[in-house]
This record gives C-alpha cells, structure tokens and sequence, in this order.
C-alpha cells in the first residue's frame, strides 16, 4: 500500500524546507528593497552589481562544498537564499538606474524590453535546465550557478560605466531613512507614476491569484503534470516574443493604448480558463496574457526612468521593486484562500471580476489618458537660436518636456 504524501516524513521535511528557502529568499529581497534602492543612489552602482555577483558566486560555491561533503544543512540554505535575496534587491535597482548612462535617450526602450526578454528567457531557461542537471548529479545546478555568476562578474567588469552628474559642493550628509522617504515621496508626488504603479500592483495581485488557482484547477481535472509544466513553460515563451515585439509596438502604439490594451486583454482572457480543460489550450491563453505587458513596461519603465533625476533613479526601482514583490506574494495567498472558500471556477471569476475593475478604473483615468508620448519622453531638445522678440508674436505654448517635469 502506498504510503500518502501527508504520512511520508522525508516529502514532508523537503517541501517544508523548499518553501522555507523560497520565502528565504522573498522576504530578503521585500525587506532590503527600499534600503536597497537608497543605497544605490548613494555607491557606485558598477561596484554594487560586481559584489552582488560575487556574492552569489561564493554563496552558491558553499553549497557545492557542502553536497559533496554531505554536510548540508537547511539553515545553511537559509542563509544562501537571503544572500541570494538581498543581492537581487540590491543588483536589480542598480542595473535599472544604470542604463540610461549607458544607451542614449532614443535607444532606452529597446534596452529596456531587450532586458524583460533576457529576464523570460533566464527564467524558462532555468527551470527547463534545473531538473536535468539535478539528474546528473545533486551539486551539478549549483556548480553551473557559480560558473554563470562568475562570467558575470568578469563580462561586468569590462563595462564602463559614465559617471552621472553631479553638483558641485560639498558631499550631503547621508541617512538611510530620509533617503527612503524621498524615494517614496517622489512616487507618490508624480502622478503618472504613482498610478500606473498602484494599477499595476491590483493587476499582479489578481493575476498572481488566478495563475495557482489555474495551477490548482488543472491538478483537480486531472491534466496531467506534463501539460501543467507546458502552461508554465508557455508564459515564459510568450513574455519572450512579447519583449521582442515590445520595442516595435512601444513606437507605433500610444502609451495610453499599450497600458490599457493589458488591462483589457487580461480581462477578457481569464474567464475562457473556466473552459479550458485541457493543458494546451491553457497553456495557448498563457502564451496570449503575456503578449501585452511587456510593451506597457517598456512605456512606463522608459517614462519613469528619464523623468526620474539620476540621483533618485535606485530609489524609484527600489520602491516599484518592492511593491511589485508585495502583490506577487499575496496574489497566492489570496488565490489558496478563494479555493478554500469557493469552486475553482468561482474563483477564476472572482480574480476576472477584480482585474476587470481596475481596468475600467485604467480606462476611464485621465493621468493614464495624458501619458506622454514617447516623442516628448525620449527625443532630445534641439537647441534653438535666438530670435528677436516681436510684439505680433503669441506666446510659446508649454514644451512637452515642461508637461514631463510638472507631472
């Protein structure tokens, strides 16, 4: 007689230990997200993301060390995963706030989607190569994350990274909580900013809740685990192709259009899970909801970087970062408290419903409906000459870049 899942100590003792490690691994990146962002504003960030990939080298070479000695220990994975979680809060504001002093103003929005494909593609990458190079031997996952974060560290150093400009005078005196505020009242005080972050933060918070209760549905209605993993593995395909097409649509689309248009689709496409009962067609409705949003973080990621002054551009990372992180870990606990209280299908309607109000909230808005153009955000201002003023002549109208900097 088969001894259940719930009876068998040694199951029990590694999926308590993973979910141990992953919510290690969580909670370091939420708790050091604002610190984080602050701190970049404040070190050099060439040298942040060269100590992060060190970090993480030598905090995953310990656990090779540790396998193939047999002394592994769950506290010892505790400790790699905060590692691991602090240098993502730390590595993922300092590459943001880098890049526009790396490609010129024209150019930002491609590097920026070109970065969520690399993103899709290391995800789907890794978790495709995981389970094999764990077939070949228990330390051989971690002995590949050494050699990946030490190519990283050596490509990193051979970037020259411009020194952003700065004020002359004497260095500011620093302390790490009024450095935080100032990143959190400089979201809160731009518009734009604030609500396509509040926005986005509903969205992931119901789409996070819909996909383990999809996840859930699908191991209720017996599909097997094989098509499970292809309904993962299609959202990672469709985030990839939604990058590459993302630079194209970011010029041809209007901002407004390219946010709503996420809002709407996800919204139309959740219910149709309530049919799905097969694992390809799921995984096709994944492939489809993640299309869109990369466009719409390329828009509002190229907006919010070249409006945002070079000194606060950690600090607004830091603080999306971190309230991005908070909606993706409630969305599942909302997700496995609505299975517990109703039928799957009720509760792909309930996270339909919650996403379908934002988006009218998305369509109605009048912030969301001035969103700048691309034009106004990234084309640099030709200097003009001077001309001899003239009493016939009417008054200039505003610039864009005014409209930007009053925001």
């Amino acid at each position: 007689m088969t001894t259940p899942l719930s009876r068998n100590r040694n199951y029990r003792l590694l999926w308590a230990a993973s979910g141990i490690v992953l919510g290690t691994v969580a909670a370091a990146q939420l708790l050091a997200g604002l610190p984080g962002g602050a701190l970049v504003d404040r070190w050099n960030r060439k040298k942040i993301m060269l100590a992060c990939e060190a970090a993480q080298a030598l905090a995953a070479a310990s656990l090779v060390v540790a396998l193939w000695l047999n002394e592994i220990s769950i506290p010892h994975m505790v400790l790699v995963a905060a590692v691991f979680g602090v240098c993502a809060a730390l590595f993922e504001p300092a590459e943001d706030a880098s890049l526009p002093n790396l490609v010129p103003p024209e150019q930002l929005s491609t590097a920026i989607a070109m970065n969520s494909g690399r993103a899709s593609l290391g995800h789907l990458s890794g978790t495709a190569a995981g389970g094999f190079l764990f077939a070949v031997g228990r330390f051989v996952p971690f002995a590949v994350d050494v050699v990946t974060h030490a190519f990283a560290f050596v490509a990193l150093s051979f970037m020259r990274l411009p020194a952003p400009a700065r004020e002359d005078g004497p260095e500011p005196e620093h302390h790490l909580g009024r450095e935080m505020l100032a990143g959190l009242r400089w979201v809160w005080q731009h518009r734009h900013v604030r609500v396509t972050a509040l926005c986005a933060i509903v969205l992931n918070l119901f789409f996070s809740a819909f996909y383990l209760v999809v996840i859930v549905l699908a191991q209720h209605r017996g599909i097997p685990s094989g098509e499970i993993g292809i309904m993962a593995a299609m959202l990672g395909v469709g985030g990839i192709i939604g990058a590459l097409l993302a630079p194209y649509l970011h010029r041809m689309v209007s901002p407004y259009l390219s946010i709503a248009a996420v809002f709407w689709a996800l919204t139309v496409l959740t219910p149709i899970a309530v049919f799905a009962h097969n694992g390809y067609v799921m995984g096709m409705l994944f492939f489809a909801m993640a299309l869109l949003p990369p466009t719409a973080n390329t828009t509002i990621m190229t907006q919010q970087l070249l409006l945002t002054p070079d000194e606060l551009r950690g600090r607004l990372s830091g603080v999306i970062g971190l309230a991005a992180g908070v909606a993706s870990a409630i969305g599942p606990v909302l997700g496995g408290a609505l299975m517990m209280v109703v039928s799957g299908t009720q509760a792909v309607l309930v996270c339909a419903a919650g996403m379908a109000l934002v988006t009218v909230f998305v369509t109605a808005s009048r912030t969301l409906r001035s969103f700048p153009e691309p034009a106004a955000a990234e084309e640099p201002q030709e200097p003009q000459e001077p001309q001899e003023p003239q009493e016939s002549q009417e008054s200039p109208a505003p610039s864009d870049e005014d409209e930007t900097v009053n925001l």
